[in-house]
């Protein structure tokens, strides 16, 4: 008894140690504060109109926002209303965890790891921070922000009235800004015209914005580590019978693990539930999206198609073809209220989390569908799935034909919604 109740005050103080930590990690730096204030920002776009928010916000699991959007297009359009991207946006949480983009040999294979984006195209290798390579891409991408200049984003950061202003971070912007910068940066095509020294100068600071952003995505507010999870891995909460179920199941026959790690993450941070490599799971092709509709033949290369545009990657880029980035599972099933609307895959194809865990389990073991532009929900009612988007490079290592019972799915969807940040400890 005296040892059980010497373990028990062992967790309870390792638990508000925890806690602890976490209160105070939540108080955001200075830098922090900055890129916080940026990426909330909707002036930063030519329409005044969109934030980084609009694609990745806290209350959905810093992804898109819009239940509406999710059950139809997927991709959000950005400051002009009638343009979109191609795919759903990432989650924008845990991403700063991921590393650089590299390569590592396994066996005959190549292994790429790390970088953002779905196709890794922000490597880090400019600023090295992934996040924040990422961070400076939609500002100025005429689909999302739409801004004709990145002097444009400098120029409003550096006279934003924020609580903490770029000048108490970085120093002050010390630009010489001619009379009609804000006439050119509401007109699409345009760029400031700034001297060569003036332009250095915005571009540093361009730089140093992306890095504030990354800084707030990394802050303890964004990577809260919070979820029922993280709890049970201290010791402070028990998961229920189908949670556990699910999670043996996910560490077993279901193989969720294997992308989807659970070891410690860097730093022994607690375990990301994902191991940032790429994969081409067979998703099938989303009809609603705006590209396919623009585009029929329209087909996402994903990581191969970057890899294209890279000389000293190029001769890998065939054997990449299809594959994207395997997110974290963290804040999966996070939504403002009951009812709203997820979507999971790069082009947001299933709507649900039992969806997108009977696919894994079933994709090789069921018919395909007669119409290869079925939808989740008419292939799950016609018990059959339609061709994956990308022929090439399907993973059938590690999902296709799991055998998983029914109720081994649904335990396994139990476990991934204790990953939801911001779960509160009962009393």
């Amino acid at each position: 008894m005296a040892n059980r109740k010497a373990l028990f005050t062992l967790a309870a103080l390792f638990g508000l140690i925890l806690l602890l930590g976490m209160a105070i990690a939540a108080d955001l730096s200075p830098k922090e504060q900055l890129g916080k204030s940026i990426y909330f920002d909707e002036d930063l776009s030519l329409n005044f109109n969109q934030s980084c928010a609009a694609c990745h916000d806290p209350a959905a699991g810093w992804t898109g926002p819009s239940s509406l959007v999710n059950e139809t297009t997927v991709v959000y359009p950005g400051s002009f209303p009638d343009r979109f991207g191609d795919r759903k946006p990432p989650a924008a949480s845990y991403a700063t965890l991921s590393p650089i983009l590299h390569f590592a040999e396994e066996g005959e294979d190549i292994l790429f790891i790390g970088g953002n984006f779905w196709d890794g195209r922000a490597t880090g290798e400019k600023l090295g921070n992934p996040a924040a390579d990422q961070a400076q891409g939609p500002f100025l991408i005429p689909v999302a922000q739409a801004l004709p200049d990145s002097a444009c984003v400098v120029y409003r950061v550096c006279t934003a009235a924020y609580p903490v202003s770029f000048e108490e971070v970085f120093g002050p912007c010390d630009i010489s800004w001619p009379a009609d910068v804000e006439t050119v940066c509401m007109t699409e095509g345009g760029t400031v015209a700034l001297s060569d020294e003036d332009r250095a100068k915005s571009d540093s600071a361009y730089d140093s914005i992306a890095l504030a952003i990354a800084a707030f995505e990394d802050s303890a507010e964004v990577n809260a580590f919070t979820s029922k999870y993280d709890y049970f891995l201290a010791g402070l909460v028990d998961l229920t019978k189908e949670e556990k179920k699910g999670l043996n199941m996910f560490k077993s026959k279901g193989k969720c693990d294997f992308c989807h790690v659970l070891d410690p993450g860097p730093g022994d941070t607690p375990p990301l539930l994902t191991d940032f490599t790429y994969d081409n799971l067979g998703i099938p092709i989303n009809r609603d999206n705006p590209a396919f509709v623009a585009n029929p033949d329209f087909r996402d290369p994903g990581l191969g198609g970057f890899l294209e545009t890279r000389p000293e990657y190029a001769e890998f880029a065939e054997e990449n073809m299809g594959k994207h980035k395997v997110p974290s599972l963290r804040n999966v099933d996070k939504r403002p209220y009951e009812g709203f609307v997820k979507t999971y895959g790069h082009n947001g194809y299933f709507k649900s989390l039992l969806g997108i865990v009977h696919f894994y389990n079933t994709r090789d073991a069921k018919n395909r569908c007669e119409d290869p532009l079925a939808t989740e929900a008419e292939a799950l009612a016609q018990k059959c799935w339609p061709a994956p988007e990308i022929m090439e490079n399907v993973n059938t290592d590690e999902l296709g034909d799991l055998k998983l019972t029914d109720d081994q799915e649904k335990a396994i969807v139990a476990f991934l919604k204790t990953l939801s940040d911001g779960y509160v400890l009962p009393e």
